[in-house]
This record gives structure tokens, sequence and C-alpha cells, in this order.
């Protein structure tokens, strides 16, 4: 399976480029940097940076009608604690 996949790539060098010049386009319109491209729509993923150190989780918790002391005490605590 795998020769056949490297052998119809290696023959099909037109197929080839286009698929590696789409990866590479699909990779600039989602890298999370800010780079002006304006005539490429862009949607960048979003990236939050966490401080080196411990392990830490990220929890983003909602609960209509709710204090956030009350989501911290019984939603996102519980959550943590979960976490591997």
């Amino acid at each position: 399976m795998l020769n056949k996949t490297i052998k119809f790539f290696l023959e099909k060098k037109l197929v080839t480029v286009l698929l590696t010049v789409d990866f590479l386009a699909w990779g600039v319109t989602t890298a999370p940097f800010n780079w002006e491209i304006d005539w490429m729509p862009r949607d960048p993923v979003p990236v939050d940076a966490v401080a080196d150190g411990e392990n830490q989780q990220v929890v983003y918790t909602e609960w209509i009608g709710k204090s956030p002391q009350d989501i911290e005490e019984q939603k996102t605590y519980p959550l943590t604690l979960l976490a591997p």
C-alpha cells in the first residue's frame, strides 16, 4: 500500500505539486501568527499561552445565572481534579 502511494506521487508530479501547494496554503491560513496577508482569507487557530512550571489546566466553564464563585466551587474545581 505504501509502495503504491509513493509510486503514484512519483509518477504524478503535477498532483504532488498541487497537493503540496494546497497543504501550504491551508497551513498559512490557520497559522496562529499575526501575518499581514491581505489577499488570503485567514482563520488562525487561537492559542493560549500558559506559563512554564507546574502542570496547569485551563478550564473555561459557563453556567448561566450562577456567580463566578459558585462556578469555581461546583463545576470548575471538580473538573480539574479529574484531569490527568
